[in-house]
């Protein structure tokens, strides 16, 4: 009877054990599942909240490399702006020389040439031109002069020149220095003439008009320092060189 009691009992212990054995095996499977669980949740992408978009930046939104953005619309801004506020057309310049740009220039078909000596400075001489015409002209630069068979023009003195190109208006006059010679007598080539020819020059330096004879009334010694001013306003400014 004992021996029965005994069998049981060791009976029932085997089979408690054996319970709770499958229990804790039972329970670790669970929390390794849930172990698994949870690393595969937090391994899986993240879904966007709703309303949020997950496309790119588009390029109007980009920045550079100082972290500035570079807005595209504010590109076609700047050449709008661009475009408005462009340099206007340069405009055209006015004629500097005539002030009106419809002078015309003096010849001779529109003036009068005399020339004559003086006492001082020596061996000087006046050219003047007066306007025979019924509107004013313009006096270019210097005038040209051939006396007698010289093939040359004499050089212009380039301190004389004004600071505008002379204008001379109906019946006034003009004047430009002539130096015919050296006074200490160290020009060269000298000789004496009666015949002169002054010509006219127009705005680019070219010949404006033929050359017009001019009358000296005597012989005219001439030699290497011959030189002419530019045509002066004033009688004094042109004996002044």
């Amino acid at each position: 009877m004992r021996n029965l009691h005994f069998r049981r009992t060791a009976r029932t212990s085997v089979l408690g054990g054996a319970a709770l054995v499958a229990a804790l095996a039972l329970t670790a499977c669970q929390g390794g599942d849930t172990a698994a669980a949870d690393n595969a949740a937090g391994s899986a992408p993240q879904k966007p909240a709703a309303g949020t978009s997950a496309a790119p930046a588009s390029d109007s939104t980009k920045t550079d490399g100082s972290g500035t953005s570079a807005s595209g619309s504010g590109s076609d801004t700047a050449k709008e702006s661009g475009s408005a506020t462009r340099a206007p057309a340069a405009k055209k310049p006015q004629d500097s020389d005539t002030g009106s740009g419809s002078l015309p220039t003096c010849t001779g078909a529109n003036t009068k040439l005399t020339i004559t000596s003086v006492q001082r400075p020596v061996n000087h001489m006046l050219l003047t031109v007066t306007n025979t015409g019924s509107k004013a002209c313009n006096a270019f630069y210097y005038p040209f002069l051939k006396f007698g068979e010289a093939q040359s023009v004499p050089p212009v003195v380039e301190d004389s020149k004004p600071q505008a190109v002379v204008t001379i208006s109906p019946g006034e006059s003009a004047y430009a220095g002539v130096t015919t010679s050296s006074a200490d007598g160290s020009g060269t080539g000298g000789y004496s003439t009666q015949d002169l020819a002054v010509g006219f020059q127009d705005r680019n330096s070219g010949a404006a008009g033929g050359m017009v004879d001019v009358p000296l009334g005597k012989d005219v010694y001439v030699d290497s320092t011959l030189t002419v001013t530019y045509w002066q306003s004033e009688m004094d400014n042109a004996l002044m060189y």
